[in-house]
């Protein structure tokens, strides 16, 4: 088992590479440990198979640079804040014991990446109390939580430069061709009508606003503590 240093939540394979790839593949290619939870199959998606969609996850993380990928197999479409669903997203932080978890922003058109936000709120809270059963792992208490947008176009509260690895998170989301490649047999859906070229514009647009290539925007109910110094060294 391995420890993480940031593990990403994600209500469908795919949700995390869209909100923030780039700062997995930044990190990972920096030699931390980072790891992707979906919660579902996305067994209702319009295009694809579920066999598909897990080869091209695999895919997709190895790309990234993800050391552990896990699926947690909860309902599409099922999303609901329930004991035994906290239970097993407590399980999987108090297992993998990471220091930064994400998940998507609250804010979104989909109601289970809302729904998936809520569910990591209650996991994270309850994986640091000491008294609180989960599968008999002990209590880890996560040092920070964030939010990746992932249909959201909001001013974000900070955001990650991603110039670099910018690339690697396009890779990333091509591999899902079954969901966002137009062929003639799959359904017409917003993501095989230029989503990735619009996720694409978007992360340039949040990188221009810090004088960035591209950037990734992250949202925070936390005040972020700024550790080094605020103006730079001395000339």
């Amino acid at each position: 088992m391995t420890e993480l240093h940031l593990l990403a939540f994600g209500a469908h394979p795919d949700d995390v590479e869209i909100g923030m790839g780039g700062t997995l593949a930044k990190y990972a290619k920096q030699g931390y440990s980072v790891g992707i939870c979906d919660l579902t199959l996305a067994e209702l998606s319009s295009n694809g198979t579920v066999a598909i969609r897990q080869q091209e996850a695999t895919r997709a993380a190895e790309l990234l640079g993800v050391k552990t990928r896990i699926n947690l197999r909860l309902k599409d479409r099922g999303l609901y804040k329930t004991d035994d669903a906290i239970r097993q997203l407590a399980a999987v932080i108090r297992q993998y014991r990471p220091r930064v978890v994400f998940a998507p922003y609250w804010v979104d058109r989909h109601p289970d990446h809302g729904n998936c936000a809520f569910l990591v709120e209650e996991a994270v809270f309850s994986a640091g109390i000491s008294r609180y059963e989960a599968f008999g792992h002990r209590a880890h208490r996560v040092t920070a939580l964030y939010y990746y947008m992932i249909n959201a176009y909001e001013r974000p509260h900070f955001v990650i430069d991603i110039s670099d690895t910018m690339d690697v998170k396009l890779a990333s989301l091509r591999a899902y061709e079954s969901q966002f490649t137009k062929t003639v047999q799959s359904v017409d859906t917003p993501l095989t009508n230029g989503y990735i070229e619009t996720v694409e514009s978007r992360e340039r647009m949040f990188g221009k606003q810090v004088g960035a290539a591209f950037a990734e925007g992250f949202m925070t109910k936390q005040p972020l503590l700024i550790s080094r110094d605020l103006i730079g060294e001395k000339q």
